[in-house]
């Protein structure tokens, strides 16, 4: 074993792990007395030049290795996904440094970084076990997150929720990793499909297929495995909402995608109308039907927007899953392209969020009410975005619905045997835009209370999502600009 190459390989995970005591140093040592505000900013800033460190560290890492048999896999892909986990960071920590929602501010920041470090490993990772340590180092930080206002006690039991749901799925993942491993004698994705090769579809691989996706399932947020996505993202701090719905589902679809593709070749089977067989995609095609259908209709009538988003999430997970149901290297590049504008786009609807909802004390759709007077480049903003969640073009939502629905597709051109599900997407999309239009109603037609003040957008804040609005507005006119990196 070279050591010198494994470090190299782990760079940046390395850089953000210093990181974190940096962070908790800085804040427990120098900035102890100073404003939460001040403590933020000092903090922000460690956080965000280790994170260009670590984007140094990835970027400067040219050709493929493979140091320690699957537990750390490097390519160009895994290296770019990396780049995307921390600008996602990055934008994190900008919207969250305008915050008044905790004093542990070091705390807070250094758990942000430890989930971007498991996101980032669970990228990389081919094998089982690593796969699975990886996924509960991101998970233990996103539990602590979504606690991490103290002051308001539905964080604490959406968090102890959001938990429970959590260990329960961990046990079916591990489960049906076990399967897997006894199956096949080994935890490497690619060495499980070349022992399992020709085996067919053995009623324990069944089993471990089904577990799988349920384990899974949790993680994306994917019906019926959904019921904590709804209460974890209106109790948690708003910037902890927008880093579980923006971060974990990049690095969670990706290693969905590549489990079941690599892991499970062979044992597809087939969800085309009327002529299914046992296999993941029967299993994933209900999935994520069910997925499109409850999370829209529900989002219909929630009244708080961070629900709204919920629910939303609920139903473009759905979506997704059609990219990795098509199981074609278009259908996973534009998967790719989709989660990754869908993360930005998100991140940036909650970060409007979190500005209102600091302004105003709520984030129910009256609470938007004459936005567009009282914050005008606020509501511009949020225009971008619920307009590119409803994917309305030329926007970047747009852009991925038309990629990912094409992928789909052409995967079955000659007898259009997926086409059902495409319908469906497309019905449910339309579904999608009555509910975003309910919030830029509130923003733009309707009046917000006499005297109501102008809302005071923080610079950090306001620059984050400008620069994220603009992503998503230039990724939707050109998309070349992602597509030629996935």
């Amino acid at each position: 074993m070279n050591y010198l190459e494994v470090f190299r390989a782990a760079a940046p995970e390395a850089a953000l792990a210093i990181t974190v005591l940096m962070v908790l140093t800085v804040d427990l040592v120098a900035m102890r007395g100073e404003s939460i505000e001040r403590r933020f900013q000092a903090g922000a800033l460690v956080s965000i030049s280790g994170c260009l460190m670590a984007a140094l560290f990835t970027f400067t890492h040219y050709g493929q290795t493979d140091p320690l048999n699957g537990l750390l896999v490097v390519d160009q892909l895994t290296n770019f996904l990396k780049l995307v986990l921390l600008a996602l960071t990055v934008f994190t920590v900008l919207i969250s440094a305008s915050g008044k929602f905790t004093e542990h501010v070091g705390e807070y920041l250094a758990l942000v970084l430890l989930g971007t470090i498991g996101l980032m490993l669970l990228i990389s990772a081919e094998d089982l076990l690593m796969i699975f340590i990886s996924l509960e180092l991101a998970s233990l930080s996103l539990y602590i997150l979504t606690a991490f206002n103290k002051r308001n006690a539905r964080s604490s039991e959406a968090a102890l929720k959001y938990f429970l749901f959590g260990g329960m799925s961990a046990a079916f993942l591990l489960f049906g990793f076990s399967l897997l491993y006894g199956l096949s004698g080994s935890t490497n994705l690619a060495q499980i499909a070349a022992n399992l090769a020709g085996k067919g579809t053995d009623p324990l691989l069944l089993v471990a297929i089904v577990t799988t996706v349920i384990g899974f399932g949790f993680k994306v947020a994917a019906v019926p495995f959904h019921l904590w996505a709804p209460d974890a993202y209106e109790g948690a701090p708003t910037p902890s909402a927008a880093f579980i719905a923006s971060g974990s589902k990049v690095a969670s679809f990706y290693i969905l995608a590549k489990i079941l593709t690599l892991g499970f070749a062979g044992a597809e089977g087939s969800a085309v109308w009327h002529g299914y067989a046992a296999g993941w995609t029967s299993v994933i095609a209900v999935v994520a039907a069910l997925s499109m259908v409850l999370g829209n209709l529900t989002a219909i009538v929630q009244s708080s927007v961070k629900r709204l988003l919920a629910y939303s999430a609920i139903a473009h997970a759905g979506y997704m899953l059609l990219g990795v149901l098509a199981n074609t290297p278009s259908s996973h590049s534009s998967l790719l392209f989709y989660v990754i504008t869908y993360a930005l786009t998100v991140l940036g609807a909650f970060g409007v969020v979190t500005v209102v909802e600091e302004a105003t004390g709520g984030d129910a759709l009256a609470n938007f009410a004459g936005l567009s007077r009282r914050a005008p480049g606020l509501s511009l903003c949020l225009l971008v975005f619920l307009l590119s969640l409803g994917g309305i073009p030329p926007l970047a939502g747009f852009i991925g619905k038309f990629f990912l629905f094409s992928a789909v597709v052409g995967t079955d051109a000659d007898h259009l045997g997926l086409l059902w599900l495409v319908i469906l997407a497309i019905l449910m999309s339309a579904v999608s835009f009555y509910y975003y239009l309910r919030v830029l109603k509130q923003a733009y037609v309707l009046d917000a209370a006499e005297n109501a003040p102008a809302i005071k957008v923080p610079p950090a804040t306001m620059c984050a999502l400008l620069l994220l609005a603009v992503l998503v507005v230039l990724l939707g006119c050109v998309p070349g600009l992602l597509t030629r990196s996935l």
